[in-house]
């Protein structure tokens, strides 16, 4: 972990110093100078992309006795990461801890809890996996109505302790949902549930993935609770897309492995699990410093530009990089791991790249959207509650927690900023093309100053709206809107991390970890996994997956990577059976009334 007062950018620094000289050359005048590996065993393999999915197949090869380089363009973690606010340290306390969005490890997962209990942690006998806390509870914000708010039990639970007060806004929240979600339309729901949960995997394939969540259960023709809550809700809590357009297949899967981790079946842990530090010192560094350990060499600051095909020999001949001066060079090495986010990744596939394996194309049909954070900093801990909040009413689609309650190890005074900020609350903006309540303007439109004003206000108006000052103006020491949100308020808004979003159709441009092109291997939340989803958990068992194919290609005897589906009941298997068959004679599944 980072000893108090040292940044996350000296921590980086002084690993790339660990990792000895780079073994490239290059020349002042900007030519590409080609680098041969040195002939040696172990073979060699660059992965190209640090982070989640990236660090993943480093640890993965590393321990089977690879040679591994990883080159990153920024900072290890990638969107997992937690980072520093400029400039926000005093004496000895740390820096202000910020994030791209807050991490949510739910009980579903299970790959990457599996590497996470490989990661060593001082004190903790399944490494960083300890770092692992169960918020007690989490809540549907509405404006102008009590909250929902939904207790999160699991074994050893501690309930949240509640006030008279609090006791009477839930049981009044609970009763104006029942009341105001017709009782019809509640059957309505749980029927389509219960379709889908018994549908065959090729109805879910085709069908359902061809059929948006929005569609599937007829929320144009039901109540505004009914839509915001269990149409809307759900796919940004579970998927963080959009309900109008996002396939069935994905949002069902995902519900169907929530329902069944909240009833303790084939789940790894409780259904919502968050670190109890920042994501940095409870993960990333102990993460890049065991991977050190283990040999990997990390190339902090260099830029992937390309992968040249060698069309002779139908292999990936080399891959160029720019380094942290901007130097290009070109690296070659046995085997290339490409480990970047999408949007990134396709950027470096030439035409005959392309060529040679048609689904790189179609990684071109994949789309992503804007989900970014936003920090704020208060003086006085808000009584909210002790774990998520999804602002249902909140144009921008928000999202939220208190930080600091979950980080009991730490005294935020204390150790961070300037003895001023004694909580952090990390807010997800999920949407960022509908105007506000506070200018009328859209996120993209809006500068960010504005943004964060606006934020403040949606958050305001779902919280403190029955009577309660939750958040209080007074209160807010600063905000951190994430850097990677360039060019707000001009015509040419950026966002360097954007989110895969799963709009119908999508599953079937997914690519698979294995290329056609006997050295390059695809990893990250992009690439076809059990999940189907844009996680933490996808890129990890994408990882695996590209492992696995390195492996099967080398006639490697090493082990290979255990990659964990998703559960599936076994007392649902023979109603899949018999979906399969009516829907090969074209019928609906047997439960379906339309």
């Amino acid at each position: 972990m980072d000893r108090p007062g040292t940044s996350r950018r000296t921590f980086v620094a002084g690993m790339a110093a660990t990792t000895g000289a780079v073994a490239v050359g290059a020349v002042a005048s900007g030519a590409v100078p080609a680098v041969a590996a040195e002939p040696s065993s172990p073979q060699s393999v660059a992965v190209l992309g640090g982070g989640v999915a990236g660090l993943t197949a480093a640890h993965e090869l590393a321990e089977r006795g690879f040679r591994v380089t990883v080159y990153e363009r920024r900072a290890l973690g990638g969107k997992a990461r937690s980072m520093d606010v400029p400039d926000s340290a005093r004496g000895s306390r740390r820096p202000l801890p910020a994030e791209h969005g807050f991490r949510f490890i739910p009980g579903i997962y299970h790959n990457l809890p599996d590497t996470m209990r490989r990661i060593p942690f001082p004190g903790n006998a399944n490494g960083v996996w300890d770092n692992l806390v169960a918020p007690a509870e989490m809540s549907f914000a509405r404006t102008g109505r009590e909250d929902l708010r939904i207790p999160l039990p699991w074994p050893g639970h501690r309930p949240a302790e509640l006030t008279l007060d609090e006791i009477r806004g839930a049981l009044t929240a609970l009763l104006d949902t029942a009341r105001s979600i017709p009782l019809h339309e509640a059957a309505y729901f749980v029927n389509r549930f219960l379709v889908f949960l018994t549908s065959c995997d090729e109805r879910r394939d085709e069908a359902w993935e061809r059929t948006p969540w929005w569609e599937f259960l007829r929320a144009e023709r039901m109540s505004y609770d009914y839509q915001r809550i269990l149409a809307v809700g759900l796919t940004r809590n579970i998927v963080a897309t959009k309900a109008e357009e996002a396939s069935t297949r994905t949002v069902g899967t995902l519900l169907e492995a929530f329902t069944f981790n909240a009833l303790g079946r084939g789940a790894d842990g409780p259904l919502d699990r968050i670190l109890n530090l920042p994501t940095n010192e409870a993960w990333i560094d102990p993460w890049a410093a065991h991977l050190t350990g283990l040999g990997v060499e990390f190339r902090i600051g260099w830029t992937v530009r390309e992968l040249a095909y060698d069309s002779g020999s139908g292999r990936i001949g080399a891959v160029v990089v720019e380094d942290p001066q901007g130097v290009r060079r070109s690296v070659t090495t046995d085997h290339y791991v490409s480990a970047m986010p999408v949007e990134h990744a396709r950027r470096t596939w030439g035409a005959a790249l392309r060529a040679a394996d048609p689904q790189l194309a179609r990684c071109d049909k994949l789309e992503t959207d804007w989900m970014t954070g936003i920090q704020f900093y208060l003086t006085e801990h808000a009584p909210l509650l002790a774990g998520h909040a999804n602002c249902i009413d909140s144009p921008w689609s928000l999202t939220a927690i208190q930080q600091a309650r979950h980080w009991p190890s730490r005294d935020f005074r204390a150790d961070y900023g300037d003895g001023a900020a004694v909580d952090c609350l990390s807010v997800d903006i999920s949407e960022w093309d509908r105007p506000g309540i506070l200018y009328g303007k859209t996120a993209k439109q809006c500068t960010r100053t504005e943004v964060a004003r606006e934020v403040w206000a949606q958050l305001k108006a779902a919280f403190n709206d029955t009577g309660r000052t939750v958040l209080k103006d007074s209160a807010l020491h600063s905000w951190f809107l994430d850097p990677g949100v360039d060019g707000l308020g001009t015509p040419n808004p950026t966002n360097e991390d954007q989110l895969l979003v799963h709009p119908v159709g999508t599953f079937h441009n997914r690519p698979k970890a294995a290329t056609k092109i006997p050295n390059f291997f695809l990893a990250g939340d992009y690439v076809a996994v059990d999940i189907d989803l844009a996680t933490m958990e996808g890129a990890n068992a994408s990882a695996r997956q590209a492992v696995n194919a390195l492996l099967d290609r080398t006639g490697s005897a090493a082990a290979r990577c255990e990659v964990r589906p998703l559960f599936r009941a076994p007392e649902l298997e023979g109603l899949k059976r018999h979906d399969r068959l009516r829907y090969r004679f074209g019928l609906r599944n047997a439960l379906d009334m339309g």
